[in-house]
């Protein structure tokens, strides 16, 4: 069974069983409390009415959240204002929603697959996956390596634009000199 309860001014979808991290309430570690405020509640697809249910919890801990630093910075005028701020939390372990404990619902929860299991072995047997193939090795260039065992310097490389010398500056030749 699930619950969405409200807390804190957020939203939470419990199920017993769950830790959940909300605002700070008033507690020590290990006291339990009761969340009245059920917003909705519902076990799979089916609802069910919220009047007068209640989600148990167990305070696990109250811890601070990672510190989020303010800067605060006018420039060409010497400003800067520095602040940090660490938010307080209390982690909570949902015990039961409406009555119902982790241990009933996981219960319920094995059975749910077990029926599926044996709806599934009746029928025709699974269908078996076919073996992938082994990727094979790129060939090497046969080229790669003159007969004294060095590699030339573009061994296995490929021209990724070509030189063009039409753009280059002419040649300074004597006999173009004299015809102009």
């Amino acid at each position: 069974m699930f619950a969405i309860v409200r807390t804190g001014g957020k939203q939470y979808r419990v199920a017993p069983g769950d830790k959940i991290v909300v605002e700070k309430l008033d507690g020590n570690a290990g006291d339990s409390i009761t969340l009245s405020d059920v917003l909705l509640a519902g076990d799979g697809s089916d609802l069910k009415d919220t009047g007068g249910l209640t989600v148990a919890a167990e305070i696990v801990a109250q811890a601070k959240a990672d510190k989020v630093v303010i800067f605060k910075k006018r420039r060409r005028h010497n400003y800067r204002r520095k602040k940090g701020h660490r938010q307080q939390h209390t982690i909570l372990r949902i015990v039961s929603v409406g009555g119902q404990t982790a241990q009933q619902s996981s219960s319920t929860a094995s059975a749910a697959p077990a029926q599926a299991d044996a709806s599934a072995t009746d029928g025709a047997a699974p269908k078996a996956k076919a073996p992938r193939k082994a990727k094979s090795p790129s060939p090497a260039p046969e080229d790669a390596v003159s007969a004294e065992g060095v590699a030339p310097a573009d061994a296995g490389t490929e021209a990724t634009h070509e030189v063009s010398t039409s753009d280059a500056a002419p040649a300074n030749n004597s006999s173009e000199g004299q015809q102009a």
